[in-house]
């Protein structure tokens, strides 16, 4: 399928999470391309999300791994790619966390680190607000243009 050709994990990863949210997981052709295209112009969120999903299965394969299956017309996720959607998906475990880089003790003498800054969610509000702000503005030069 030309779709699929030469695509990267991250492609795999998107398409697998815009079947789980069809009915029964099955999408035709036609809705799959259009909603990839949205996901695709979404901006830099979607591309940090699926490369950051794909970066726990690198060896992807959708197809050759049973996933995703042609049907009818459109593609279908199966019971073993929603297990594994559900995977990449779930919180690090222990075992991952340990992996992390560990933190730097500090001694008694050393002052006390200064504590992270809560910049993931400050991230998010600003990122809100200015999606915000440009759909008011479109809003305002459509209503300008007609």
């Amino acid at each position: 399928m030309a779709l699929i050709a030469g695509a990267g994990v991250n492609f795999q990863v998107t398409v697998l999470k815009i079947l789980v949210a069809y009915p029964d997981g099955f999408a035709v052709m036609e809705d799959l391309k259009r909603d990839m295209a949205i996901l695709a112009t979404s901006g830099r969120d979607w591309a940090d999300r699926t490369r950051r999903l794909a970066a726990r299965v690198p060896d992807l394969d959708i197809f050759s791994q049973g996933l995703v299956e042609r049907i009818s017309g459109g593609w279908k996720i199966t019971s073993k790619g929603r297990a594994l959607l559900e995977l990449m998906e779930a919180r690090p475990t222990a075992l991952e966390r340990a992996e992390a880089p560990p933190v730097l003790e500090t001694s008694a003498t050393s002052p006390a680190p200064v504590p992270p800054l809560r910049q993931p969610a400050d991230r998010a509000k600003r990122r809100r607000e200015r999606r915000e702000r440009r759909r008011e503005a479109r809003e305002r030069a459509r209503a300008n243009a007609s």
